[in-house]
C-alpha cells in the first residue's frame, strides 16, 4: 500500500527544496510529488487566499494525495498548509500518512523568499504581506504548527540533502518496516 507525506513549513522554510531532494533520493518511478503552487494555478487561476480558498484547495490537495495512494503512488506533498485541520483531513484520509514539518525562523524564510525563483510559486509573498488585504502565514495569517509531527526538519541547521535522507530512513521505518 503506497503513503504520504506532507512537508510543511513557513513560505521560503525550504520545503520544494527538501521535497525536491526526497523524491531524487528515492528515485521511485511510483512517486508523485503535489506541489500545492503548481496545482493552485488550475484550481484557482486568480487566487485570493482568503480562508474559504484555502479550504477548498487544501481539501482538494488531500483528496488527490488520497487516490494516488489508492492507486498504489507514493506522495510528497509539497504545501505550507498554515491549518492543522488541512493536514488533519489528510491523515484522516490516508492511511501511511506522515507530517514533516520543517521549522524556520521568519526571518530566515524572508531572506530566502525575496531571492526564490520558481516556476509556480508566486513572487514577492512577504513584501506583500503589509498590504490591508493580505493574508501570509506567519505574518498576518497564523500558522499553526503540529504538536506531533512524525519528523521535524531545522532547515536552518540542516542541508536539504541531510533533510531527505533523515525523511527517506523515517519513510521507510515507517512504511517498509526497515
Amino acid at each position: 500500500m503506497a503513503w504520504a507525506i506532507w512537508i510543511t513549513g513557513l513560505p521560503g522554510s525550504g520545503k520544494t527544496s527538501i521535497a525536491r531532494e526526497v523524491a531524487e533520493s528515492l528515485q521511485d518511478e511510483r512517486l508523485k510529488t503535489l506541489q500545492l503552487d503548481e496545482i493552485r494555478t488550475i484550481v484557482t487561476p486568480q487566487p485570493t487566499y482568503s480562508e474559504q480558498e484555502r479550504d477548498i484547495v487544501y481539501a482538494f490537495l488531500a483528496y488527490t494525495a488520497k487516490v494516488l495512494t489508492e492507486c498504489g503512488v507514493n506522495v510528497i506533498i509539497d504545501a505550507t498548509a498554515n491549518r492543522k485541520r488541512y493536514r488533519a483531513l489528510a491523515r484522516r484520509l490516508i492511511p501511511r500518512f506522515a507530517e514533516v514539518y520543517v521549522s524556520c525562523s521568519l526571518d530566515t524564510c524572508v531572506q530566502r523568499e525575496a531571492h526564490r525563483v520558481t516556476e509556480f510559486t508566486p513572487s514577492g509573498i512577504y513584501e506583500k504581506s503589509h498590504a490591508s488585504e493580505a493574508a501570509v502565514p506567519g505574518v498576518n495569517v497564523a500558522f499553526e504548527t503540529t504538536e506531533d509531527p512524525e519528523l521535524t526538519i531545522d532547515s536552518e541547521r540542516v542541508a536539504p540533502t541531510e533533510a531527505a535522507k533523515v525523511i527517506v530512513q523515517e519513510i521507510r521505518r515507517l512504511f517498509d518496516g526497515t
